[in-house]
């Protein structure tokens, strides 16, 4: 299945992308993981971030499941659309890590930075509060539990407060009303997760869907306003002004390629994920929104369990002695990014991992970096993705 041809990205706005989604050491902007309400240095700072060029105005984030790199990205992985149509019509980064194992860390960071904990590691079978004992020096919460407090931010709040819009599309969700509502589903306060394992019918699972593990989310308006089924998405995609700044995909139990077996009776594994990404990658790409200024990421939470490396100096935060329980990351899992701005076929070894990309995302829209995503040294997609030519700024914040 082709996609639209992306001719004609790289000339003369090359400079400006690096400008927004470049590379950096530390930044005066780091806003940490916990941020106080009303915090007037937090308010000033964030006054002081420059407007980022207005070329990246939507991103798209598909997260999947539980692969690593050599089998979906080897010659003899079965995903055949993402590796031969998606991966050469855009940018596919060999050097991308997940942050821990198993699901739900690798998630809660690519929204807000945050390092893992022993119930996030497990998945947080028990849907219940972080019982918060303090903070980092480097701004993270100490403590153990699921649902962080509502001083907690992450990328939604940040979209928010900047007056930019978000959502997040779950597939299945709402599927069985006894089981979730329809909007910001999730268990019970204090309740174990029923929705850890797919049913028949409904192949939700609240573990890959980060916002609900953040009361700055879960107690406004907002939850049940911009986390909704993955059926609304389609009509979103007709106009640009449907479309929000930011949407992060996730697909059922089945289709993200967790279940080895598909209670559905689907094919699991890597062709459940083609077949997923073959449908939604070119309703995205012929959007209105897309053309005008998208950037899509396609990647993995984390590797198969065997494969517990890290990249990028990633801390292992007050909480877990070790993210990838028997190591120190997630593992090697790749990504692909697509974008008008993005030359056909690039290929990079610079290594990657969540964090990056939740810094990328945030510089490209102007937002201060959250948690670990503020890093000194941590690099943001730059001149490696989006190809600028030599001598030219790599961010933004650099100049």
């Amino acid at each position: 299945m082709a996609l639209p041809s992306l001719a004609g990205r790289l000339v003369p706005v090359a400079a400006l992308v690096i400008a927004a989604l470049g590379a950096g050491g530390g930044s005066s902007t780091h806003e940490p993981g916990v941020v106080a309400d009303g915090d007037p240095s937090r308010a000033a700072a964030a006054a002081r971030l420059p407007a980022a060029p207005p070329l990246v105005k939507h991103v798209f984030v598909i997260v999947l499941e539980n692969q690593s790199y050599e089998s979906t990205f080897g010659a003899s992985s079965p995903a055949r659309f993402l590796v031969d149509t998606l991966a050469p019509a855009g940018a596919l980064l060999r050097q991308y890590y997940g942050i821990g194992h198993n699901s739900l860390d690798n998630y809660i960071a690519l929204i807000s930075g945050l390092a893992p904990d022993r119930e996030t590691q497990g998945d947080c079978r028990r849907y219940e509060d972080f019982r918060e004992t303090g903070t980092s020096p480097d701004g993270q919460p100490v403590g153990s539990g699921c649902i962080y407090p509502a001083r907690v931010r992450t990328i939604a709040n940040q979209l928010e407060a900047r007056g930019l819009t978000w959502k997040g599309y779950m597939e299945d969700m709402g599927n069985d009303p006894a089981r979730e509502a329809d909007r910001c589903g999730h268990p019970a306060v204090g309740a174990e997760d029923r929705t850890a394992r797919a049913q028949r019918g409904d192949q939700y699972a609240t573990k890959h869907d980060p916002f609900v593990y953040f009361h700055a989310i879960l107690d406004t308006p907002s939850c049940r306003a911009n986390v909704e089924p993955l059926t609304a998405l389609e009509g979103d995609l007709r106009s640009t002004a449907r479309t929000p700044t930011y949407a992060f995909i996730v697909p059922n139990l089945c289709h993200d390629g967790h279940d080895w077996e598909c209670v559905s009776g689907e094919p699991s594994g890597l062709a459940a994920i083609d077949r997923f990404l073959a449908h939604w990658v070119p309703l995205i790409t012929r959007s209105p929104a897309y053309a005008d200024g998208g950037l899509l990421i396609v990647t993995f939470d984390e590797a198969l369990p065997s494969d517990a490396a890290a990249c990028c100096g990633e801390p292992s935060g007050p909480n877990a002695e070790r993210p990838g329980i028997s190591g120190p990351g997630g593992g090697r899992v790749g990504a692909v990014l697509l974008s008008r701005l993005i030359k056909p076929g690039t290929v990079s070894d610079v290594p990657y991992n969540h964090y990056s990309m939740l810094r990328s995302v945030e510089a490209a829209l102007g937002l201060p970096y959250l948690g670990y995503a503020g890093l000194p040294g941590l690099a943001s997609f730059g001149a490696d993705v989006f190809g600028a030519p030599a001598g030219q700024p790599r961010s933004a914040r650099d100049r």
